[in-house]
C-alpha cells in the first residue's frame, strides 16, 4: 500500500516558499554576472560581423560601378585635396564645404568611404565620413579637415578611432604598433599602402603633427592614450609605399570570427537558457496547493484529536489440571459447606 505523504504545515510552506525564491535570486545574479563578463567579447564579435557586413556591402556596391564612375569619383577627390592645400586656414570648414565632403567618395549612400586593413594587430575596419560618436561608436572616421585618403603629393589624411570601448575592439591594439608596420586604406577600387615611420604623443589640442607637408603623402591614425585614462593623443603616421607584390584587396566574406570568440558568444546563453527552461519545467510539474487544501491541511493539524480506546479481548486459557476417574456407581463426594461461624480464625484472634 502506497504511504500517504505528510501534508505541509504552515511554517513548512513558508520556508519552501523562500527557499525556492533564494534560488530564483542566486540563479537571477549568476545571469547577470556572467553576462557582465561576456559583454565585451560578444558585443565586440557583434559589432565586428556587422563591420564585415558593412565592408562586404560596400565591395558589392565597387564592383557593381562602371570603371570610368569610379575613376571619376578618385579624381573628384583629388580636386578636393589640391582645393583644401591652397586654402589659408584649412582647418576651418564652411558649410558650403562640409555639403561637398559629405558627397565625395559616398558610393552607397551610407557614409562609407572605403576601410583600412592594419594586420600586425587584426585591424579590419570601415571608414566613415566624418568623427561623430554615433561613428566612432561602431567604426573609424575620417577628420573632415584633412585630406581625403586618396593618396597623392601634399595630402596627410587622418582617421581617428576609439580606444578600450567595452562594445568594440576598433583602435584598442594601436599601440602595439612599431616603427615599419604597414597598414592599407581601400578608397574604391584603389588601396594604398602606408609604413609607419613616426609615433608621437600629444595633448589633445595639439594639431601641428597633423598639418600637410609639401610633397609627401603622409597618413596619421589617431586613438586616445594612456588607455582608460585617455588625456592624450596617440598619433601613428606612416608614408606611401608600394603595395606589397600579389596583395590583394581580401573579400570581406573571407573574415573568420576565431572559434575562442564564438563558442563562448554562443555556447554560454544558451547553456544557460538551458537552465532557465529545466527550472520553469521543474516548477511546473510540482503539485500546487490550492487555498482550499491549505485551509483543510491547516485545520487537520490544528483540530485536537482523542484516541479511541480498543475493547479487551480475552481468550480462554486451556487448563491443564487432571481428574481422576471416578469408579463407576460411586456419587461424587460434596465438599462440607462451612459456615462463617465455623470459619478458624486468623492469628490476632479476630
Amino acid at each position: 500500500m502506497k504511504r500517504r505523504k505528510r501534508p505541509l504545515t504552515p511554517e513548512e510552506i513558508k520556508r519552501k516558499r523562500r527557499s525556492n525564491l533564494t534560488t530564483w535570486l542566486l540563479v537571477l545574479v549568476m545571469l547577470v554576472g556572467i553576462g557582465i563578463m561576456a559583454y565585451p567579447t560578444v558585443s565586440d564579435w557583434w559589432n565586428s560581423f556587422h563591420a564585415s557586413r558593412a565592408i562586404a556591402s560596400y565591395s558589392s556596391a565597387v564592383e557593381s560601378v562602371d570603371k570610368e564612375k569610379l575613376d571619376e569619383m578618385i579624381q573628384a577627390a583629388h580636386r578636393y585635396n589640391e582645393r583644401l592645400v591652397r586654402k589659408d586656414n584649412p582647418y576651418v570648414m564652411s558649410d558650403a564645404d562640409l555639403e561637398e565632403y559629405n558627397s565625395l567618395l559616398d558610393l552607397s549612400g551610407t557614409g562609407i568611404m572605403g576601410y583600412i586593413t592594419i594586420k600586425s594587430i587584426g585591424v579590419y575596419i570601415p571608414i566613415y565620413h566624418g568623427v561623430e560618436e554615433s561613428v566612432l561608436q561602431i567604426a573609424i572616421g575620417h577628420i573632415d579637415w584633412t585630406s581625403l585618403p586618396v593618396g597623392g603629393e601634399s595630402t596627410h589624411a587622418v582617421v581617428s578611432g576609439h580606444r578600450g570601448l567595452p562594445s568594440a575592439k576598433l583602435f584598442t591594439d594601436l599601440d602595439q604598433m612599431r616603427e615599419g608596420d604597414t597598414f592599407t586604406i581601400t578608397v574604391l577600387n584603389q588601396m594604398i599602402s602606408y609604413e609607419v615611420d613616426q609615433i608621437r604623443i600629444v595633448e589633445p589640442g595639439d594639431i601641428s603633427e597633423l598639418a600637410i607637408v609639401p610633397g609627401e603623402d603622409y597618413c596619421t591614425l589617431v586613438t586616445c592614450t594612456p588607455y582608460g585614462i585617455n588625456t592624450h593623443r596617440l598619433l601613428i603616421r606612416g608614408h606611401r609605399v608600394a603595395n606589397e607584390a600579389g596583395e590583394l584587396v581580401v573579400p570581406a566574406e573571407a573574415f573568420r570570427i576565431p572559434n575562442y570568440i564564438t563558442i563562448p558568444a554562443i555556447g554560454v546563453p544558451l547553456l544557460f537558457l538551458s537552465l532557465i527552461a529545466m527550472l520553469i519545467v521543474y516548477g511546473r510539474r510540482r503539485p500546487k496547493v490550492r487555498r482550499a487544501d491549505l485551509y483543510r491541511m491547516i485545520e487537520e493539524v490544528t483540530e485536537p484529536t482523542t484516541p479511541t480506546a480498543r475493547p479487551r479481548q480475552y481468550t480462554a486459557r486451556p487448563t491443564t489440571q487432571t481428574t481422576r476417574p471416578r469408579p463407576a456407581g460411586k456419587p461424587a463426594e460434596e465438599k462440607p459447606k462451612i459456615s462463617p461461624e465455623d470459619a478458624p480464625a486468623d492469628r490476632d484472634g479476630k
